[in-house]
């Protein structure tokens, strides 16, 4: 009769699967890679080695904010459909900010319109 729970298997898979390990690779938010990109080359450096990156943290990309093992791979990304599409949301407009959020929240100054004449 009893046997084993069968909710167990579930439980189970539910931290084995990708997206709960997601975190793992945490990435910055589109308005700190937009800010970035904003920026002149002037202000963008050259990578610094990094033992603990793949690639010593030389092979990278700003629009994905992910490192890669060598120069070949990184290029193989760049053909993909997924940075193709962060790079055409990065080259479109502004992200939405925090004083977005508030304004549209209501939280904002409040707009009473143009002044009226009064007689």
């Amino acid at each position: 009769m009893g046997g084993k729970c069968p909710s167990r298997k579930v439980k189970k898979r539910r931290y084995s699967h990708k997206t709960a390990r997601r975190s793992k690779f945490l990435v910055k938010g589109d308005d700190a890679v937009y800010e970035e990109l904003q920026k002149p080359d002037v202000e963008k450096k050259a990578l610094p080695l990094d033992e603990d990156l793949p690639g010593m943290g030389q092979y990278y990309c700003l629009h994905c904010d992910r490192y890669f093992a060598n120069i070949s791979i990184r290029d193989e990304h760049f053909k993909t459909k997924r940075h193709k599409k962060r790079m055409k949301q990065m080259m479109g407009p502004a992200p939405h900010t925090q004083l977005d959020a508030e304004l549209a929240a209501g939280m904002g100054m409040p707009d009473n319109g143009p002044k009226l004449m009064s007689m």
